[in-house]
């Protein structure tokens, strides 16, 4: 028997997080909670986004999770903006500077700005010629 047997033995022999194979967000942590269900519906929009799976970086992804997680946060802030009606200085200083890292993140991703066609289409012409 091998000496250092560590050394030799096949990673998949003692298998990979429960994080990393997708099986849960964080340890010890609730999938089924609100907070957990919106992470993982924005982060699959935002991989998705980067061109699926498997075309994303463990990088990139580590990214898109923390941007997402900001993207969560800053909801629940919102949320308590629009319930109190109005927003506490503190809370604002802390939703400018969560938003603007943020979109850091999501610039590190490349994220674009597109622009969209506003031309009207011939069939709009035409209905508007009809008129």
């Amino acid at each position: 028997m091998p000496e250092n047997t560590a050394e030799i033995a096949d990673t998949k022999a003692y298998g990979r997080s429960a994080v990393t194979n997708g099986s849960t967000l964080l340890p010890g942590v609730d999938g089924r909670s609100i907070w957990a269900r919106r992470f993982r519906d924005l982060l699959g929009q935002h991989v998705a986004d980067l061109g699926g799976e498997g075309a994303v970086s463990e990088a990139e992804r580590s990214i898109a999770r923390r941007a997402t997680a900001l993207e969560v946060e800053l909801e629940r802030l919102e949320l308590r903006f629009a319930t109190a009606g109005e927003a506490e200085a503190a809370d604002l200083d802390l939703y400018s500077r969560a938003s603007n890292t943020m979109r850091r993140h999501f610039e590190a991703l490349g994220l674009q700005r597109r622009q969209r066609d506003i031309t009207p289409s011939l069939r709009d012409q035409m209905r508007g010629a009809a008129s």
